[in-house]
């Protein structure tokens, strides 16, 4: 047995090495995602205004709808699809926009943009860029390095997410890995002590070895965790909730029930997004939450109002299970149920906990710089892998070759 799981190790890791080695780097900057984006775009983040006034008082800042509003009749070519409802002082409040449905092609308006930055004193727009695009530049290096971390910037085709697909198969493949390394991991149990051993002092191809084993042994739980949940977070749909069904009953998912439109059908909602947030204070009233409606988000493709409730700098969810939402029928406003941490089935609960688990973010500041370490180990794990697997291969290549010479 233990040869067919070397084999299966040997070719497993080839396979995913370059994948995790860039999702490990880039994971250990995009724990930070938003405070390098900030220091990196200042005009993105920090309002021009600094909410203060020509009198030398802070002047009062508009509300994230106000805004909306605004930015949707200076231009009637945007459609805000994401707000936040109020800014943090100093701050942009950001915004998601699409292109509404040019009449005269039946296509979206090409904006060239869909994340806009306004100052929520004066409403100007402060910054423009396209999230995910593939560049370089200051603007969309964080959205380019975190886009990368989940997609490999492999593009979509006929509407289905190549990318996404892939990196959860490389994750599936990462998780059955992880078994058959712990089993390779200690080939003889007496002396198990080995396996958790480096040897600093020796160095070179021993040192490089023993990174790569113990390393492993030390961090399994870790790498298992954030296998496991690389697969939640890309085949979420596709694997794990239909895996996770058979072990306990799930809540249903709004979106899962609903069969997406079109990029140019758009579902246009018939009640507005004030409409919907008196919707949503007057049910977090009945559910006896004391949270303000921190953001609200419209989904053209399926017709969905999401309504946030948070604290204002708290839209990531940044410890915990993450924020609560409500989401209500974009048509009459009917009530379509919720994500609130915390409650639900055992299933429930485990899937809220997959995104906040492989960000860290359920502990706070302590799990994501636990993340961003456990990212660099990946990485070094791939190098150290593909290390050992040129020496034996070369050391076979010698071997072979001295005995054709005999």
């Amino acid at each position: 047995m233990r040869p067919v799981f070397v084999l299966l190790h040997r070719w497993f890791g080839l396979a995913v090495a370059v994948f995790l080695f860039i999702s490990g780097l880039t994971g250990a900057f995009i724990s930070w995602d938003h405070e390098l984006d900030a220091l990196l775009n200042p005009h993105l983040f920090q309002a021009h205004s600094q909410s203060q006034g020509k009198s030398g008082k802070p002047d009062k800042p508009m509300s994230g709808l106000e805004l909306a509003n605004r930015v949707e009749a200076r231009d009637p070519r945007i459609w805000v699809t994401y707000v936040l409802n109020e800014a943090e002082p100093g701050h942009t409040s950001q915004m998601s926009v699409e292109g509404r449905i040019d009449p005269a092609t039946g296509k979206a308006y090409p904006l060239g943009f869909n994340q806009i930055a306004v100052d929520p004193v004066t409403g100007d727009v402060q910054g423009k860029r396209q999230w995910g695009e593939i560049s370089l530049n200051r603007e969309n290096l964080l959205p380019f390095l975190y886009k990368l971390h989940y997609t490999m910037h492999i593009p979509e085709v006929s509407g289905i997410e190549l990318g996404i697909l892939f990196m959860g198969i490389i994750g599936i493949v990462w998780t059955l890995d992880c078994f058959i390394a712990l089993w390779l991991s200690f080939p003889n149990w007496r002396s198990w002590r080995k396996s958790f051993a480096f040897r600093w002092r020796q160095g070179g191809h021993k040192l490089n070895f023993d990174l790569h084993r113990s390393s492993g042994v030390w961090l399994w739980l870790f790498m298992l965790l954030l296998a496991i949940t690389s697969v939640s977070m890309n085949l979420n749909s596709q694997v794990v909730r239909p895996v996770v069904s058979l072990i306990s009953p799930l809540s249903a998912d709004v979106f899962s029930s609903r069969v997406p439109q079109a990029p140019d059908k758009p579902l246009i909602p018939v009640i507005s997004r004030e409409n919907v947030i008196e919707l949503a204070k007057q049910e977090a009233q009945k559910r006896g939450w004391t949270l303000p409606t921190g953001g609200i988000f419209y989904s053209p493709a399926f017709g969905v109002y999401g309504v946030g409730f948070f604290e204002p700098g708290n839209d990531h969810g940044d410890v915990g299970l993450g924020n609560a939402w409500l989401y209500f029928d974009g048509r009459d406003g009917s009530a379509l149920g919720g994500k609130i941490p915390g409650t639900g089935s055992a299933g429930d609960i485990f899937l809220q906990a997959q995104f906040p688990l492989h960000s860290g973010r359920i502990l706070g500041l302590t799990g994501r710089i636990l993340i961003s370490l456990l990212g660099l180990v990946v990485a070094m794990l791939s190098v150290t892998g593909v290390i050992i697997w040129m020496r034996k291969r070369r050391a076979r290549v010698v071997a072979n070759a001295a005995m054709q010479t005999v």
